[in-house]
């Protein structure tokens, strides 16, 4: 067994590494943690603040990623999306995972403390926790509002980004993380229907498996509805203007359109179409809200 598994680690490569920090969902973060920093000031973000910042942000949320390759290879081995992954495949170790999870959050801190400033190298840390402990470790085994609630850490990237600025935490963000932590629900359960048998078979209990289709597309329909008034409070509290909101009201009624649809049943694969919509639509949103912000600057 010992030769089988070394013999599969000799065939790891830098893909695989690349694999452990979940690029895909890193890159989304960082959009959001850019914007953060780019609302936070009138005048421009410092260049070092700017890369050193985000880079920290980003291998810390590598890191938290590859903590989660490894607490969840028994359940990535039954689900067809992720049983090839590097760790649940063998290509690399858990300990070799968790080394290099380990020189990524530390790396990450040094640049932080370096180039920011202490609060956003701590939030940072904080949000690193919430989700490789916190919710990898406990929260995904131990309620169906796993992701409600542990969605706070992934909801943190606008609001380090800000900090990594300002160095203070203040509304504004605060709102940013608000409008992520009300999108996670409706994103990730309509991927958690799409898989539902798969979640099934691994004993983990999200929604769909634990109260059923119906129930949780009711959820997601009702987070959907009060996702789409949160993204209206960054106008109404003048943090943007009129070409955020236009894109809200369009970008949030298309949201509404694919939470009824899945309701209601009337379309094949809606499930996965609302979560793969999910994804463009908080870029999308966030694009909006940093355009929004350099119009209003030139005017």
């Amino acid at each position: 067994m010992a030769t089988l598994l070394q013999a599969h680690q000799e065939h790891a490569s830098w893909r695989d590494y690349l694999e452990l920090t979940k690029p895909r969902v890193v890159v989304l973060m960082l959009i959001t943690s850019l914007v953060g920093m780019f609302l936070a000031t009138r005048a421009g973000v410092a260049w070092q603040v700017l890369v050193f910042g985000n880079l920290g942000i980003g291998l810390c949320a590598g890191a938290a990623a590859a903590v989660n390759h490894v607490v969840d290879r028994r359940i990535d081995s039954i689900m067809a999306r992720t049983h090839k992954r590097p760790v649940t495949a063998g290509r690399l170790s858990p300990v070799a995972a968790l080394g290099f999870a380990l020189l990524l959050a530390v790396t990450g801190m040094a640049l932080l403390l370096t180039f920011t400033n202490e609060l956003a190298a701590w939030l940072t840390l904080a949000s690193l926790l919430g989700y490789a402990v916190i919710y990898t470790g406990f929260l995904k085994r131990a309620t169906p509002q796993n992701i409600v609630i542990g969605g706070l850490a992934g909801a943190a990237p606008p609001l380090l980004g800000w900090v990594a600025v300002t160095g203070h935490v203040s509304a504004e963000p605060l709102l940013l993380v608000l409008i992520i932590f009300a999108w996670t629900p409706p994103h990730f359960w309509a991927l958690a229907i799409h898989r539902k048998e798969e979640y099934a078979k691994a004993d983990i209990p999200m929604l769909p498996v634990t109260h059923g289709e119906h129930y949780t597309k009711v959820h997601i329909l009702l987070y959907t509805v009060a996702m789409f008034a949160v993204t209206l409070l960054p106008y109404a509290i003048h943090m943007s203007g009129p070409l955020y909101l236009a894109a809200a009201v369009v970008l949030g009624g298309r949201f509404l359109h694919w939470a009824w649809v899945l309701y209601r049943d009337s379309k094949p694969h809606a499930a996965i179409n609302t979560f793969k919509y999910s994804i463009w639509y908080l870029f999308l949103l966030f694009i909006a809200l940093l355009a929004d912000h350099y119009l209003l600057l030139s005017l």
